[in-house]
């Protein structure tokens, strides 16, 4: 089977053709994959900054696909059905999943024991899952409680966005943070999570949605998508907001992944507002803050994949897209083959466009 495979930390993945995976065992589905979205997530792996994974490595985790057979205790899906993966896979019986944060679930039972054989492997030695998923390959063999079924004439390369960009930006209004209508709001960070956000602020009814961005092409560029104001970063920023604001906002979302944003978010809140942070900042990277705006009620608080219900979130989204509700379609403009992916993957860090690149494999 045809897949990319990260073997060394910042060096090119390879494209190979002998990837083996196993027969789906109780829980498990064996998926065809058919469209895998390019994240940010994916490229702090590939350099390192998160080593949560021993190499070798598929990576993607921003996917959707066709069933093509399941285990034996398998009720939920059928072969035939088309799916979107999610990287936060629920158990149904840890203290979280029962307390209905189900994002942040132990993960019990949904790996394979140690005793039996690896999900994938390649000429006889284990390769490693990438967050439940793998989706850089022709095929992906996950825990059902991985996969939401979806409608089979929705379009795929959206459905794959929907995996990841568009819950755990809409998710971290929504679910997380909670924003009201009448409330202001900043995000830092206009990719495609950022997008994401703004446009779920403007769905709640924020009465007012700063977009800040280094690039002025994609900060002026989420004005089309709920911005009512934009700020170009240039070292300012925070002031700026704060003088647009009259002392500060209610929601900060950080959707960029690095310290100093983590901390400039923050900074904007005026006393009771919350910040939440959305970027994947590095493995073991500290932000601080001043500890006199702690005082009057002000919060820092993080984002797990938009605290999401994906079962619940995603068909709930699909259906606002359908509606019009959302702007996808220009989002993706990039589809591409697997062989062009570690190319477009390292792109992210210096693209100046919104675009949203998808591998497709059909």
């Amino acid at each position: 089977m045809k897949a990319l495979l990260l073997t060394e930390i910042g060096q090119p993945q390879e494209i190979i053709t002998d990837l083996d995976l196993d027969l789906p065992e109780d829980h498990e589905v064996l998926v065809r994959t058919v469209a895998c979205g390019l994240c940010h997530s994916d490229l702090h792996f590939r350099q390192g900054k998160w080593t949560n994974f021993p190499l070798p490595l598929v990576l993607g985790h921003e996917v959707s696909g066709v069933v093509e057979k399941v285990g034996s205790q398998v009720t939920y899906l059928k072969p035939g059905d088309h799916v979107v993966g999610c990287l936060t896979p629920f158990c149904g019986e840890c203290d979280n999943c029962l307390k209905g944060k189900m994002y942040i679930c132990s993960g019990e039972g949904l790996q394979r024991k140690h005793s039996s054989r690896p999900r994938l492997m390649r000429q006889g030695k284990p390769v490693s899952q990438f967050v439940n998923l793998s989706g850089f390959s022709e095929q992906m063999l996950v825990h059902e409680r991985a996969l939401v079924r979806i409608d089979p004439d929705f379009p795929m390369d959206i459905a794959a966005v929907m995996g990841c960009a568009v819950t755990t930006g809409m998710g971290a209004v929504f679910n997380t943070a909670e924003v009201r209508p009448g409330e202001t709001v900043v995000v830092f960070g206009c990719g495609g999570i950022g997008l994401n956000i703004i446009q779920a602020a403007r769905i709640t009814g924020a009465g007012q949605v700063i977009a800040v961005d280094r690039s002025a092409t994609k900060a002026e560029a989420a004005l089309a998508y709920g911005a009512t104001d934009v700020v170009i970063a240039d070292g300012t920023e925070v002031d700026k907001v704060m003088e647009m604001t009259s002392g500060g906002v209610d929601h900060a979302f950080e959707a960029v992944g690095i310290k100093a944003t983590a901390e400039a978010a923050f900074a904007t809140l005026k006393a009771g507002g919350t910040a939440t942070i959305v970027g994947l900042l590095p493995q073991g990277d500290k932000i601080s803050v001043d500890s006199t705006m702690l005082t009057f009620d002000r919060k820092l608080q993080g984002s797990n994949m938009g605290s999401n219900r994906f079962r619940i979130d995603i068909p709930r989204y699909m259906k606002m897209y359908e509606a019009g509700q959302l702007k996808l379609d220009e989002m993706v403009t990039a589809r591409i083959t697997l062989d062009q992916a570690d190319e477009a993957l390292v792109a992210l860090d210096h693209s100046d466009g919104i675009t949203r690149s998808v591998v497709m494999f059909d």
